[in-house]
């Protein structure tokens, strides 16, 4: 057992190829930040960025939706946002009980987990929600001032919507094209994948090929998803379905599969060109199976809650012992492990406890930086968010880097503080919510949900199949089915 824990370390830290459109996100969320907060400068009012930055954080959700989808998962996440705002705000302005600050933050860090992965949000998943709304509870907050705050963030949020909608004006159907170009670039890899393989090879190649296959699946039904949430149906998304029909025959019968021609379709993708006309199989394909209603979905994860919230309170509560004033940062360490399975994570748990760890090193060395001024301050922050952005294709870690310095240069937003002490509480609160966190996932496994995940490796290969099968919104960046991002 001691000799698999250095390799599983190792595979948690590999990085990974960046994805394709890993800039886009990127110049969203620094679009989304920056003029809201350049403005708090110029009126010197930048004690007021912790709520504008809430808003503005809604940027990094839906960039693998349809821009149809897209309108309504960032308006429900706004809501989202503002809701566990106002909630963390009244609690603050109610009582100055660190020990029931803990206990709200870990009760709606459970509520934002649950409903996230309910609805399958995609990343960056609750995370952001419970940093945003965690930190506020530590924030000295008055009644009378909850209304206006939370008008700053909602003004932030609507900046946020138009820049997540903004590419749509060039590009209208660039996601789902960009997610049909996967799944037929995921068929072709299959496909050459059987064919390349001989008799000799047989015991290696039915696990490589089973790789492939699960992965030109789940790609599969992702693009389909994506023309489901689409909107109406175009001639341009129709042909993109029939597009579909001929990955899922590659998928079912790769031998006589063209890998060149699917790249070549796939090729065809890039840009606002014609999308490439196919013969129409609609026949062999089912009608799209209809979606659970939210509260059968949230039914299931009852342990999934009680895990979260009683992780995220005891790693609160250890925080405020070892002497933390503000330990909403054990918090949102705890609330950030949980994952589809015990291994995964554990896995997050390194990756969060490495990342964490570098990037409080990238603080000490930007602090001096930052502390010139208010401007410089800002343009620290849009360039951490650039990074993180950037960053988290490769891995959980890399991402974690930027954020963890990103995250403690927000809380200086309102007036500088001794980096010393904020680097201590911030190493201090890592490893006391990650031990924590892991804790709570052994005392409260959820057994049923690891069991869903195991069976979901193995993927349908028929044209109803795939549209029929529910999947999560994959991450572009971090080429992986978790809700979760890399953020605070």
């Amino acid at each position: 057992m001691s000799s698999r824990i250095p390799l599983e370390v190792a595979r948690a830290l590999r990085l990974g190829r960046p994805p394709e459109i890993w800039f886009k996100p990127a110049l969203s969320v620094v679009a989304a930040v920056a003029p809201p907060n350049l403005t708090l400068v110029v009126l010197d009012r930048l004690d007021l960025a912790m709520y504008t930055m809430a808003g503005s954080l809604c940027a990094l959700y839906a960039h693998n939706r349809p821009y149809a989808a897209r309108a309504r998962t960032l308006a429900w996440v706004l809501l989202g946002m503002l809701g566990g705002l106002a909630a963390a705000l009244l609690a603050a302005s109610l009582t100055g009980s660190a020990v029931v600050l803990v206990t709200v933050g870990a009760v709606l860090a459970a509520v934002q987990k649950v409903l996230c992965d309910a609805t399958r949000i995609g990343p960056p998943g609750n995370v952001i929600l419970t940093f945003v709304s965690s930190a506020a509870l530590f924030v000295p907050q008055t009644l009378a001032e909850i209304p206006g705050h939370l008008a700053l963030g909602a003004a932030a949020g609507a900046w946020a919507w138009l820049v997540g909608m903004a590419p749509g004006l060039l590009r209208p159907h660039g996601p789902e094209r960009r997610a049909t170009a996967a799944a037929l670039r995921a068929a072709a890899a299959y496909a050459e994948s059987v064919r390349e393989h001989t008799r000799a090879h047989a015991e290696s190649a039915a696990e490589h090929d089973h790789t492939d296959s699960a992965n030109a699946a789940t790609a599969l039904a992702a693009a389909r998803q994506a023309l489901l949430g689409a909107g109406r149906a175009t001639d341009a998304r129709r042909a993109l379905g029939r597009l579909l029909d001929r990955a899922e025959i590659a998928l079912a019968a790769p031998a006589d599969a063209d890998p060149d021609l699917l790249r070549a379709w796939a090729r065809d993708l890039r840009g606002t060109g014609p999308v490439p006309l196919v013969d129409d199989l609609t026949l062999l394909r089912g009608e799209p199976a209809p979606r659970d209603p939210l509260w059968a979905r949230v039914r299931p994860l009852g342990r999934l809650a009680v895990r979260t919230a009683l992780g995220c309170a005891f790693a609160g509560y250890a925080s405020l012992a070892l002497g933390v004033g503000r330990p909403y940062w054990a918090l949102v360490t705890a609330a950030s492990l949980y994952q589809a399975s015990l291994t995964l994570t554990w896995g997050r748990g390194v990756q969060r406890v490495v990342g964490n760890l570098l990037g409080v090193l990238l603080f000490a060395a930007l602090v001096p930086l930052a502390h010139t001024g208010g401007l410089a301050l800002v343009l620290c922050c849009a360039a951490l968010n650039f990074g993180a952005e950037a960053l988290i294709g490769r891995n959980y870690w890399l991402g974690s880097v930027c954020v963890t310095p990103m995250a403690l240069l927000i809380t200086e937003f309102a007036g500088f503080q001794d980096p010393g002490r904020l680097i201590g509480e911030r190493v201090l609160d890592t490893i006391v919510g990650a031990l924590i966190g892991l804790l709570a996932a052994l005392a409260v496994p959820d057994r049923a949900r690891a069991r869903v995940v195991r069976s979901g490796r193995g993927t349908p290969r028929t044209l109803a199949g795939a549209e029929h099968r529910e999947v999560p919104h994959p991450d572009q960046r971090t080429q992986s089915d978790t809700t979760e991002g890399v953020r605070p």
